[in-house]
């Protein structure tokens, strides 16, 4: 499966572009919007555009503090560490809820196929809860091949989303700047280091790995370091991308207690 991602500014961009999606042949159960927030209103605004012919009737689960849905489409409310309450629809929206970090009620996860995981980009999800903090939505849709992406990708431009890639740039550039205030090595130069600095600070948001104890993966980013070493012969690897992978942690962290304490 590959997996196709566009963000919006508003819901109701998102949600036009969601139908000209499935009239372009995305299947119900492989494409979800992700929006922030479970005020009520919210949720029943997300509820209206699940509202689709042979989606039927299931029952919203509800995950810590969130609102969930007595009936109707598979809505689902979760809140994710580091982000907050975040609606999601189908089983897709389930499997990305899950991968960021929620614990999806039974109500949802007996429904929920391991297929569903197929393809899921775990590299991107921190991504997502970035546009999600900031009040975006975001469309993602699973399609079987790459002919079909290339399609799917177009339609979402045409509908002015932002691709995942240039989310994923503008939330470098607004951390930047203060980690390159805080990188200091004896005669090395941010610019130098920082391609291997952002990947092991990316590593460290990887949505498989964040959660765990330093110790649970110390070896997939030795394997990392490793990889990296080969494709860049003769240049200093390890120190900045463990340095990064160090404040990738800690900012995770950070994000978690202040989504907890709002």
């Amino acid at each position: 499966m590959k997996t196709v991602t566009g963000v919006f500014a508003s819901q109701s961009d998102a949600q036009h572009a969601m139908a000209v999606m499935r009239s372009a042949g995305a299947h119900d159960d492989r494409i979800t919007l992700l929006t922030s927030g479970s005020s009520e209103a919210e949720v029943e605004s997300v509820a209206v555009a699940a509202e689709q012919p042979g989606m039927g009737k299931a029952v919203g689960a509800v995950v810590g503090a969130a609102t969930g849905l007595s009936a109707g489409p598979l809505l689902l409310a979760a809140i994710i560490p580091g982000v907050g309450p975040v609606t999601a629809i189908g089983l897709l929206g389930g499997a990305i809820l899950a991968a960021a970090g929620a614990t999806v009620g039974s109500a949802a996860g007996g429904r929920l196929e391991n297929s569903m995981t197929d393809g899921l980009p775990e590299d991107e999800i921190f991504v997502y809860e970035d546009a999600l903090r900031k009040g975006r939505c975001v469309v993602v849709a699973q399609v079987k091949d790459e002919a079909e992406a290339s399609r799917m990708r177009e339609l979402l431009q045409t509908e002015g989303a932002e691709t995942v890639d240039a989310a994923r740039e503008q939330w470098w550039i607004g951390l930047r700047s203060a980690e390159q205030e805080h990188y200091s090595a004896p005669g090395r130069k941010f610019g130098d280091d920082e391609i291997f600095y952002r990947l092991g600070f990316e590593a460290a948001l990887h949505a498989r790995t964040r959660c765990k104890e330093y110790d649970q993966t110390l070896g997939e980013m030795d394997a990392k370091i490793e990889d990296l070493e080969k494709q860049y012969p003769g240049r200093n690897v390890a120190e900045p991308f463990s340095r990064g992978y160090e404040r990738g942690r800690d900012y995770y962290q950070q994000l978690c207690d202040e989504s907890r304490a709002a």
